[in-house]
């Protein structure tokens, strides 16, 4: 019981992004796109915000596509943490 109720946490809030700077040691930069509908014209508009994630492993790097989930604060700016790696960036060789 105890594995589905986690799963159902990770779940919660979680966003997907891609990763724009992994410089820092376990801290990665991610942009995530979102899209809103404005309040008196209708216009849909096309946002972006930029996470201070948390990696472990340093598992990430700059051009992947992830999905991240909120957590308790790590430091004054980051408060996600990395769930997984959905797609890895080609190398750019």
């Amino acid at each position: 019981m105890n594995t589905t109720a986690t799963t159902k946490r990770e779940l919660t809030g979680t966003k997907v992004g891609v990763v724009t700077s992994d410089k820092r040691d376990k801290t990665r930069t991610v942009e995530v796109d979102y899209q809103f509908r404005h309040p008196k014209y209708g216009k849909y508009i096309a946002r972006q915000l930029r996470y201070h994630i948390h990696d472990e492993q340093n598992s990430s790097k700059t051009g992947d596509r992830v999905e991240i989930a909120p957590c308790r604060p790590y430091s004054k700016t980051k408060s996600w943490r990395l769930l997984r790696v959905l797609q890895s960036a080609p190398d750019a060789e």
